[in-house]
C-alpha cells in the first residue's frame, strides 16, 4: 500500500513538473518578446535596401529613416522598440478595416458575391484584371475591390460615410486618428487611375453609388496618419477575435474575422503575398506609406513602419523584422510541430 501511494505521489509530481516545463516554455514571455523585438530592430536598422514610394509625391518626402516596431498580445500587453511616435499614412492597410466594417454591416456574402475574394495575379491597380472577368474576380485588397468596398459603406452623404469609417478606425486603434492633409491633397491630385478604375467597376455594376465619391473617400481613408503602435493595436484587435485587447471594445464581429484574415493571407502583400505566406504563415497587409501589419491569431498583432519599399511595394525592413520576430515567438499558425 505504501508503495502504491508513493507511486501515485510520484506520478502527480511528474504531471506537475511537465506542466511547469510546458508553461515556462511559452515563447510569449515579456523577456522573450522584448529580446525578439530588440534583436530584429538592431539586425535591420542598418539595412539600406528599397526606396520610398514616389508615384504619390507626398510619400517621396517622408523621412526614410523612420523605423519602429510594436507588438501587442491578445491580453493587452504592449511591447515597442524604435520610433513609435512618427506617423505615416496608412495607405492600403486601411483596406482591411473598411472590409471588416462592410462585412459587419452587410455580411460576408456582400463581398464574396460582388467583387470576389480571389488574388488577381495582376498588379494592385490593374485595369486588365478588371476587364478579364468584368470586375467579378477581384478582392478587397486591390484598388478596384477596395474602392468598391468603400462604396458599400452605408450612408446618404459623404460626411456620413466618412464619419463611420473614421469612427471604426479609431476604435481599432484605440485612439483618435487624423487624416494627413498633405498626403490626401497629393493623392487626390494624382489619383486619375483610381478614378478610371472606379468608373469601370461602376460600368460593370459593382459600384452602385457615385464612383467619384467612393474614390475620394477611399483616397481619404488611405491618408489617415498612424504610428507603429496604432497599427499593432489594429492588428491585435483582429488577433483577438475583433476585440481591442486594451480598450476591451468589440470593434468587429468575431465571426467575420476568419474571412478578413483569409483575404489578408491570400492578397495582403501585393504580388508577393504568396511568398510572404510561404515564409511566415501570417495574414498580413502592407501599405506604400511604409507600414506592415501581421496577425498571429489568438496570440498577437505586430506592426513595423519603415518607408523604403521593395519592387512589389512592401517595406523591406518590416518584412524582415516581422518574419524574424514571429519565428522567434512561434507566431506561424501553420506550425504544428511544437
Amino acid at each position: 500500500m505504501i508503495r502504491i501511494k508513493q507511486s501515485i505521489a510520484l506520478a502527480f509530481s511528474l504531471v506537475l513538473l511537465l506542466n511547469t516545463v510546458h508553461v515556462s516554455a511559452d515563447p510569449l514571455t515579456k523577456d522573450n518578446i522584448n529580446k525578439a523585438l530588440k534583436t530584429a530592430f538592431d539586425k535591420y536598422k542598418g539595412l539600406q535596401e528599397g526606396k520610398n514610394a514616389d508615384y504619390i509625391p507626398a510619400l517621396a518626402k517622408v523621412d526614410s529613416s523612420i523605423y519602429g516596431i510594436a507588438l501587442i498580445t491578445t491580453d493587452g500587453k504592449v511591447y515597442t522598440v524604435g520610433d513609435i511616435k512618427s506617423e505615416v499614412s496608412i495607405q492600403s492597410i486601411s483596406k482591411v478595416f473598411t472590409l471588416a466594417m462592410v462585412m459587419d454591416q452587410s455580411g460576408t456574402r456582400a463581398i464574396f458575391d460582388n467583387m470576389g475574394v480571389d488574388a488577381t495575379g495582376q498588379v494592385f491597380n490593374s485595369i486588365v484584371a478588371i476587364e478579364q472577368y468584368q470586375g467579378a474576380e477581384m478582392n478587397p485588397l486591390v484598388n478596384a475591390g477596395a474602392i468598391t468596398t468603400t462604396s458599400l459603406v452605408d450612408g446618404k452623404t459623404y460626411d456620413e460615410i466618412w464619419g463611420k469609417i473614421e469612427k471604426k478606425y479609431n476604435e481599432f486603434a484605440g485612439r483618435d486618428l487624423k487624416v494627413l492633409d498633405d498626403v490626401y491633397q497629393s493623392e487626390a491630385e494624382t489619383n486619375q487611375r483610381n478614378r478610371a478604375i472606379a468608373w469601370l467597376m461602376s460600368a460593370y455594376g459593382h459600384i452602385k453609388t457615385d464612383p467619384l465619391r467612393a474614390t475620394d473617400i477611399y483616397t481619404r481613408q488611405c491618408s489617415v496618419g498612424v504610428n507603429a503602435k496604432d497599427l499593432a493595436m489594429m492588428a491585435a484587435t483582429l488577433a483577438n477575435a475583433g476585440k481591442n485587447p486594451v480598450t476591451g471594445k468589440q470593434v468587429t464581429k468575431a465571426e467575420n474575422v476568419p474571412e478578413v484574415l483569409a483575404v489578408m493571407a491570400t492578397a495582403g502583400l501585393y504580388d508577393d503575398a504568396g511568398k510572404w505566406l510561404y515564409k511566415t504563415g501570417l495574414p498580413a497587409k502592407s501599405g506604400v506609406g511604409g507600414g506592415l501589419i501581421a496577425v498571429s491569431p489568438g496570440k498577437f498583432g505586430i506592426a513595423v513602419i519603415s518607408p523604403p519599399l521593395d519592387v512589389a511595394g512592401n517595406s523591406v525592413r518590416a518584412q524582415n523584422a516581422i518574419a524574424d520576430i514571429s519565428n522567434a515567438l512561434g507566431g506561424n499558425p501553420y506550425d504544428v510541430s511544437k
